[in-house]
């Protein structure tokens, strides 16, 4: 007879998590949260973007949050309340276009947008030549600028107020330098009526100091001077102390507090930019009064009603939600077969 080991039970504990902070301590201000999620079956690139846009969101969203191809956004509205999600992000796939939805919870409105062209973060960070991304770039959220909305327009400013909102407000009195990393900015052009979404992270340079001299004093690393007479030749020789790169008055500020070893308060720092995306180049198409339904606002495809445009293009989304449930339904009787 075959011999029963004892096996151990390993009792469950569970994990502690530090509860997040749903109100602003200095402003007193609500945190917006988010999720972001797709509806249909989306390509490979897509779904990167989804996942580029979640860790954009952070740190109030769930980054790795866990979709089935039988939810529908019902489920995740009962599951938004309890952790105090105030807006979705919602990706969708029709024949012609890829579609972005951004809706407030729990009773809209929502704006769905066309995305004409994207590009995924790898994709920016491969063309360029120095890509920075430090782990602790995405510890706080992100500033917000708007640039062009001031159409008067309705649609526009709900447009504005929805991304206004989808971030934590800053209070300029009390904010942390350290905590200014990333911006994301939108430019909307009344020409063509494309919205360029982009993705940057921010740092400051001292005005004035080499190149050299900055590495030296941030990788706390000794300098190779075995080629040098002396010292200061490590600063006024020519490949060295040039090495500064040029400053824009324009792009300088005056700093009000220490930020780093090298950013000193009371002295100019050189702003820089880089991008390291998602970008994307969007056209508001709808604004409907609820959330993915309810009275249509704005249609770029015909004034305030419903076009055969966005007919054909819920109806398609409809079509996509139920062929993923005949789906679920064909693997749960396959599960139910397999277990007889």
């Amino acid at each position: 007879m075959p011999r029963l080991r004892n096996k151990k039970k390993v009792p469950y504990i569970r994990p502690v998590v530090k509860k997040q902070a749903s109100v602003n301590h200095v402003t007193g201000d609500k945190i917006p949260k988010s999720f972001v999620f797709s509806r249909g079956k989306l390509p490979g690139p897509l779904k990167q973007l989804e996942m580029d846009l979640r860790k954009l969101m952070l740190p109030y969203t769930a980054l790795k949050l866990k979709e089935k191809k039988r939810n529908n956004v019902k489920d995740f509205l009962k599951v938004a309340g309890p952790m105090g999600v105030t807006h979705f992000l919602i990706l969708s796939k029709t024949e012609s276009a890829p579609y972005l939805r951004v809706a407030r919870t729990p009773q809209g409105p929502t704006l769905t947008f066309k995305i004409h062209e994207y590009s995924l973060s790898a994709d920016v960070a491969k063309s360029q030549l120095r890509p920075r991304c430090p782990q602790d770039l995405f510890r706080n959220a992100p500033l917000i600028v708007l640039s062009g909305f001031g159409s008067g327009e309705q649609h526009m400013k709900s447009t504005t107020v929805m991304f206004q909102n989808i971030f934590p407000a800053i209070d300029i009195s009390t904010v942390k330098l350290s905590s200014c990393q990333r911006i994301v900015l939108l430019n909307y052009n009344k020409d063509t009526k494309l919205i360029d979404f982009r993705h940057y992270s921010i740092r400051l340079q001292p005005v004035g100091v080499s190149r050299r001299i900055r590495k030296f004093v941030q990788n706390h690393q000794a300098p190779d001077l075995r080629s040098l007479k002396d010292v200061s030749d490590f600063v006024t020789k020519a490949g060295y102390g040039s090495e500064s790169e040029v400053d824009e008055e324009a792009a300088t500020v005056t700093l009000a507090s220490d930020l780093g070893r090298v950013n000193r308060a009371s002295t100019k720092s050189a702003i820089k930019l880089q991008e390291i995306g998602p970008r994307m180049t969007l056209q508001l198409t709808k604004v409907e009064e609820g959330l993915c339904s309810g009275g249509i606002l704005f249609s770029e495809y015909g004034g305030s009603g419903s076009s055969e445009k966005d007919k054909r293009q819920d109806n398609h989304e409809n079509l996509e939600e139920e062929e993923d449930d005949e789906e679920d339904e064909d693997e749960d009787l396959e599960e139910q077969e397999n277990d007889v």
